[in-house]
């Protein structure tokens, strides 16, 4: 598998309940991240390596049939997760009623890429010896979110990074939410939080605020990124792996830090208008961005 960027990262079973309604569907990092980017012009070249248990291999034929290429390793289980979100679609509580196997280091040898995105989703998603064997074949960039996640029996519980010194040091891009810049840093500021991932070896950090927009510190400057208001919220399950779609598309490209922000922030403003990934056009995202 040779590609410009490739996202590792497990498939996921979801039960999505909001105040309006209780959707079930495929989710996770790797999911919402393959549409994302299937739903764009073919710029730049796009694979998709997962894990899933034998009884929901349709999940990978549906995928492959909607145009995206996607390596599927087996595992004993598929990850089951059941997000729940109050009024406020930024706060969300989870449960985890399955996992997936990790990563192995064997099963990344056959793959080639310039970026490699990894969508962890619980903490043992990926372990360092994983992290530093990709860093040696291409460009890092990491979802911090399961780093963070913490399974005690189906409870999900927020935990430092685990070995985050020696990962941040071979990761090229990173993105953290508010909650989780705090947990890695101990900072509650953006932009001193970012400035500490940057310090541990992070060349551009992107810190995503809700609706409050967000941030991105590369070369030493920051660059802030206004939030577009969506006609309605309906879902913001997957909005991040959206806003890292958008981000990694526009930077692959070579485009700069603060329009790839704003690209990504704009896919986000349409992702959250619906349940299930974005489904959208670039030209789309074009018109919110000019307002």
């Amino acid at each position: 598998m040779k590609k410009d960027i490739c996202c590792i990262g497990h498939i996921t079973k979801d039960k999505n309940t909001t105040p309006r309604q209780t959707v079930y569907m495929s989710g996770g990092t790797s999911f919402y991240f393959a549409y994302g980017f299937n739903h764009l012009p073919d710029k730049v070249s796009f694979g998709l390596v997962t894990k899933l248990g034998s009884d929901d291999a349709a999940v990978v034929d549906k995928m492959r049939a909607d145009g995206i290429d996607v390596l599927n390793f087996p595992s004993r289980h598929t990850v089951f997760f059941e997000n729940i979100y109050g009024a406020d679609q930024n706060d969300r509580t989870q449960k985890v009623r399955a996992k997936a196997d990790p990563f192995t280091v064997d099963e990344m040898r056959g793959l080639d890429a310039g970026i490699y995105h990894l969508g962890s989703l619980l903490a043992d998603d990926f372990s360092p010896e994983v992290v530093k064997y990709l860093s040696s074949k291409g460009r890092i960039s990491i979802d911090a979110q399961g780093y963070l996640r913490e399974v005690r029996g189906e409870d999900v519980y927020a935990v430092d990074w685990k070995d985050k010194r020696d990962i941040l040091a071979c990761t090229d891009i990173i993105k953290v939410n508010e909650h989780e810049m705090e947990v890695i840093t101990g900072s509650s500021d953006p932009q001193t939080a970012a400035r500490q991932l940057a310090e541990w070896g992070v060349k551009e950090v992107v810190v995503t605020l809700g609706s409050y927009g967000s941030l991105i510190l590369a070369d030493g400057q920051f660059h802030c990124i206004p939030a577009y208001e969506p006609h309605e919220i309906v879902d913001a399950t997957g909005c991040g792996d959206t806003y890292s779609a958008g981000y990694l598309y526009c930077r692959s490209q070579g485009e700069g830090f603060a329009e790839s922000g704003r690209f990504a922030a704009a896919m986000c403003t349409l992702k959250l208008e619906h349940s299930g990934p974005f489904d959208r056009t670039a030209d789309d995202v074009r018109r919110i961005i000019a307002g």
